[in-house]
């Protein structure tokens, strides 16, 4: 199996394109999804050992992919985190870096 991969998406189109093109073009294995701040943190947290990589949606309809990022401040090292978001100014990318 490749990497583990929870994805924080409210858009059900988006998050079924990313699922489908990163299954067919890596080595990526969806391993859950979360369409809001609340569902994506509290999955991350209860199940810690179970994921290699989070894609967090920024722009989410309930709360904020900046909270999900927070939430994983204390990940595994070996644990990552991508970001997508169509706000990518400089201070949101510093903002997300930070955290």
């Amino acid at each position: 199996m490749g990497l583990r991969t929870y994805i924080v998406e409210d858009n059900a189109t988006i998050r079924e394109n990313l699922i489908g093109t990163l299954e067919e073009l890596t080595p990526v294995k969806a391993v859950g999804v979360a369409e809001t701040e609340n569902e994506g943190k509290s999955w991350l947290m209860q199940n810690t050992a179970q994921w290699d990589l989070a894609i967090v949606d920024l722009f989410l309809r309930q709360g904020s992919g900046l909270g999900v990022i927070e939430a994983c401040r204390n990940r595994d090292p070996a644990q990552k985190v991508v970001v997508l978001s169509n706000y990518a100014t400089s201070d949101m990318r510093r903002r997300c870096e930070q955290l």
